[in-house]
């Protein structure tokens, strides 16, 4: 039985029942964890493309759904020679742009937006820039808290890091407990060695606990779902081990190429891209063990742990644990697209590639020899990210002389994007006289179960940067983990001979290189 306070929905869905049950307010009520503390906003790259397209958004967004503080104000700033009311013009139209504009509600928004130019490498346009926050500070009475957003190139990172230190603008605890927290994308470093030497900066001038490294990919509901799913359900948990599990395939899949972002993609390629933030973000929810609270930093211990336990790669048998291709031309929803040596931008030899798909296991208890396929590339047949769980066929089949037919085994998959979902595939008898099995599959659509607002990943990040909860934000040695992982991939990759010829071409729009199917042993 429910209680009263429990609010119970019942969908039908491909003749199977899914049963959702809500505890306490309704949906409305998990959509904000907290008010965040009065703040300031600063977009450091504020004429960039990701301002327009996701930050005032964000922004916008928690505005409209009473999550931002009270007071509030953004300044946006960059090298670009703007007024205020230039770049609140320019945020109206990033607004129509997103279908998100609502003129009754803007003129207010509208009114807690400014600008203020600076050059990165000047220390004078900083301290400027101290004074205007200041003043606005006041103005407001946002008690000096401030949160700083680098939009900008990863290069420019170090040194708008120390312009803001030596402008004062990282001190917290003043006379009013105040604090201050920078906030960096991805990547961080191209490996090893530079990852370390951009956290000695940032440590130059702000603490741990004022660094948050964004991974927008943790933000996704589905993703945030997969710790919910394994540790509040008693009957997964205890199968979620190598006596179970055959295998784990995790897919992050895109049909675009590398549009307007060729520069970077030429010096990242598909390994930096997304290798060292969303895969293995994605591998450490899927693989860690329960932490013991539901804390930021015991979260986080967890998935070191994860990282800690990666088996390395034998450099003299990489391409038995590896597959990297790049894509040719080919059609994509029956257009035809080019080849990446043919997109702006790109080398006409160039050597990056496109498309990964690796092997790798855990050495600890809960997954030895369990093997945990990682795929990513651009120009695929769909834009796709899941999580697999290939469960182990039974140990002896009751109905193989029966029936004369293999007998499918289970499969768990969590979908993230673009349909965030699970799905259970089990086995039925098939109605009728004969003894007949059939698969069926039991699906779980956030969509169709959960009405009511979701929070963006932007909208996510941007909440738990005001409320200090660093819980989906990478650690640095998480990363330093990863990158000890990578690094040595990357160096034989990049430097090896047989490079030209290991880099497998594939087709726009097909699933990569036929090599993948030989690398997962067809399964």
């Amino acid at each position: 039985m429910f209680s009263e306070s429990d609010r119970v929905n019942h969908t039908e869905l491909g003749g199977l029942t899914s049963t959702t049950t809500h505890s306490g307010g309704g949906v409305e009520s998990c959509l904000l964890d907290g008010t965040p503390p009065p703040c300031m906003v600063v977009i450091v790259g504020a004429s960039g493309d990701l301002t327009a397209r996701k930050i005032i958004p964000a922004l916008y967004n928690l505005y409209r759904n009473n999550g931002l503080p009270k007071p509030f104000f953004a300044v946006g700033c960059a090298r670009t020679d703007l007024t205020t009311e230039i770049f609140r013009d320019r945020m109206k139209e990033a607004l129509k742009r997103a279908d998100l504009f609502e003129p009754d509600r803007w003129e207010e928004f509208a009114s807690l937006l400014y600008y203020h130019p600076i050059e990165y490498d000047d220390q004078a346009s900083f301290e400027s820039l101290a004074v205007r926050l200041s003043e606005l500070d006041q103005e407001f009475g946002t008690g000096g808290n401030k949160l700083f957003y680098l939009a900008i190139p990863p290069s420019l990172y170090p040194s708008t890091a120390r312009m803001l230190g030596r402008a004062g603008l990282s001190a917290e605890g003043g006379k009013d407990g105040n604090w201050a927290r920078i906030v960096v994308e991805k990547p961080f470093g191209r490996d090893l060695e530079t990852a370390i030497d951009l956290d000695r900066t940032l440590h130059r001038y702000f603490e741990e606990k004022q660094i948050f490294r964004i991974d927008h990919y943790l933000a996704k509901e589905t993703v945030q779902n997969i710790l919910m799913f394994r540790f509040a359900n008693a009957i997964f948990e205890p199968i979620w081990n190598r006596r179970y599990i055959e295998s784990v395939h995790i897919m992050a899949a895109e049909t675009l190429g590398v549009e307007h972002r060729s520069g970077y993609y030429e010096q990242a390629g598909v390994l930096r891209d997304m290798f060292q933030n969303h895969m293995m973000q994605l591998l450490s929810l899927t693989a860690m063990d329960p932490p013991s609270v539901f804390e930021a930093d015991r979260v986080r211990d967890e998935k070191v742990r994860v990282y800690r336990t990666l088996r390395p790669f034998e450099t003299d048998n990489l391409w038995d644990y590896l597959v990297l291709g790049q894509y040719d031309a080919g059609t994509i929803g029956g257009k035809k697209v080019p080849a990446y040596r043919q997109e702006g931008g790109v080398n006409f030899d160039s050597l990056i590639p496109t498309f990964a798909s690796m092997k790798v296991f855990l050495d600890n208890w809960r997954w030895q020899g369990v093997p945990f396929y990682l795929t990513s590339g651009k120009r695929l047949a769909r834009k796709l990210t899941e999580i697999t769980i290939q469960f182990k066929e039974v140990p002896h089949s009751l109905f193989r002389s029966t029936l004369g037919e293999h007998i499918t085994a289970n499969k768990l998959t969590l979908g993230i994007y673009p349909d965030e979902r699970i799905t259970l595939t089990f086995q039925t008898k098939n109605p009728g006289a004969r003894v007949c099995l059939r698969s069926v599959t039991m699906d779980f659509h956030y969509q169709d179960n959960d009405a009511g607002p979701v929070l963006d990943a932007y909208e996510k990040v941007l909440l738990d940067c005001m409320l200090g909860d660093q819980m989906l934000f990478w650690r640095q040695d998480g990363l330093e983990r990863c990158w000890s992982f990578l690094t040595p991939i990357l160096e034989e990759c990049e430097t090896c001979g047989g490079r030209s010829t290991m880099l497998l071409p594939y087709a726009a729009g097909s699933w990569g290189p036929d090599a993948v199917r030989k690398l997962q042993n067809d399964v």
